[in-house]
């Protein structure tokens, strides 16, 4: 897989997720998305306009759970800045 070959949709697509008001979308994000929600479980080489059509058709919901896992996954309450944060709300 050729990231290079996929940046005009990969741009676009972060592009119409910053429209949608996503700011903190990245190409980056798009991708490990990609990777880890569309094709993961691939065996076979894509064509390139399967690649292409997989990102665009990505969408803004599956985008957000993706980051919003990534974000869990890092959690940092238990982090001294993080307990600090608890310390403040309680």
């Amino acid at each position: 897989m050729d990231r290079e070959q996929l940046m005009p949709a990969l741009q676009s697509k972060v592009d119409e997720l910053k429209l949608l008001g996503y700011e903190q979308a990245t190409i980056e994000d798009v991708w490990n998305c990609l990777m880890m929600k569309k094709w993961k479980k691939n065996k076979e080489e894509k064509r390139l306009f399967e690649l292409v059509n997989d990102v665009l058709s990505l969408r803004a919901s599956d985008y957000m759970a993706y980051i919003v896992t990534k974000e869990q996954k890092h959690d940092r309450w238990f982090t001294e800045e993080g307990l600090s944060e608890l310390e403040q709300l309680f």
